[in-house]
């Protein structure tokens, strides 16, 4: 068996899938469903002896410790996090709450039961830590890809939030020798994207006749990675990934926001066309977000390199299977626009002022 921490959330949940869909070793996924963790993401597992659901705030130690001892997993991964910038800006204390305090609680009672492992199983265990490439910092139009020795240096308060937690991470193996791996990927996109993040935020509102909206001159640049190769390539870091490495995890594929939405728009248009215009017309830019990186870009090859991963899906082809998943999930859409979402949506958007 094996651990999924968030697993009910956007990566998290397609990670689970895929597992299930790939092999029959039972999997338990562990989540406290805040806004972002859905268990609707799992509809399709509700009757799968497979999988086993507990709900539960990765800081209870406790509670974690317990279920290690009862189901004796052969490795936790650990995807629980909260990861949208807007809101680490307007409230950090979550973040740190829940992505240090949260991984310092996993560590432990990780730690704890590893140790009591016998020995072959405990020279096969792994602790799989999920992080970001947001963690390196920002990147000028000149600079080479985030490589596994690139220097951190966060931004803001969800990436400084996670560099906590890889420091954790990494001083667990090198302190007390704890089997880690460390994961750094680009930008996911996918199927149960929760409509807060660009591309999600921007197949709904143009859907919904809303203004699409795009911080400063939209020119930010981000590597863009298909949900279900990032998590082909976390299947095959927990399978051969050296313990105590770090494998940076991308899609090849820098896009500017602007670009993105661009490309959204053009495919809306074919795919569900308006009956006057283009979904172009809805764009608005706004102002900034405070300390907004330019660009993030992945060197995957040492995951290439040394694991035989690298992406199946190109930009475009991922893409379009996004925006027609979105556009055949309206029941699952609606579900996760709660009024609390809207309400955030209205204070992050709607009082910014015209950049451009």
């Amino acid at each position: 068996m094996i651990f999924v921490t968030g697993g009910a959330g956007f990566i998290g949940a397609n990670f689970v899938l895929d597992w299930l869909a790939q092999c029959d070793e039972p999997v338990l996924t562990y989540d406290k469903l805040t806004y972002a963790g859905n268990l609707n993401n799992l509809v399709s597992l509700r009757s799968d002896p497979r999988h086993f659901f507990v709900q539960g705030d990765i800081n209870d130690q406790d509670q974690f410790a317990q279920l290690l001892e009862q189901h004796q997993p052969r490795a936790v991964l650990h995807f629980a996090a909260e990861s949208h910038v807007d809101r680490s800006i307007l409230g950090p204390a979550t973040f740190v709450t829940t992505n240090i305090n949260g991984t310092f609680h996993l560590l432990e009672a990780t730690k704890t039961y590893w140790h009591k492992l016998p020995s072959t199983e405990k020279s096969a265990f792994r602790f799989l830590h999920v992080s970001t490439d947001e963690v390196y910092g920002t990147l000028s139009a000149e600079d080479p890809p985030f490589s596994e020795t690139t220097p951190y240096a966060p931004n803001s308060p969800y990436s400084a939030s996670k560099a906590a937690s890889d420091h954790l991470v990494r001083s667990y193996h090198h302190t007390y020798g704890l089997p880690t791996l460390t994961t750094n990927c680009s930008n996911n996109y996918g199927a149960y994207h929760f409509p807060e993040k660009l591309i999600p935020l921007i197949i709904t509102n143009a859907r919904a006749g809303k203004e699409l909206p795009v911080y400063g001159d939209g020119q930010q640049v981000r590597d863009w990675l298909y949900v279900n190769d990032h998590c082909a390539a976390i299947r095959r870091v927990l399978a051969d990934g050296r313990s105590g490495e770090t494998y940076n995890i991308g899609g090849w594929n820098e896009q500017t926001n602007l670009s993105v939405v661009h490309t959204l728009c053009n495919l809306l248009d074919e795919l569900q066309p308006k009956k006057n215009g283009s979904y172009r017309d809805q764009i608005r830019h706004i102002t900034d977000r405070p300390g907004h990186d330019r660009r993030y870009a992945i060197d995957a090859r040492k995951i290439e390199r040394e694991l035989g991963w690298k992406p199946a899906e190109t930009f475009e082809t991922g893409l379009k299977k996004t925006v027609e998943w979105y556009l055949a999930n309206d029941v699952w859409v609606n579900q996760v626009q709660s009024g609390d979402y809207l309400k955030w949506v209205d204070l992050q958007y709607s009082n910014k002022t015209e950049a451009i």
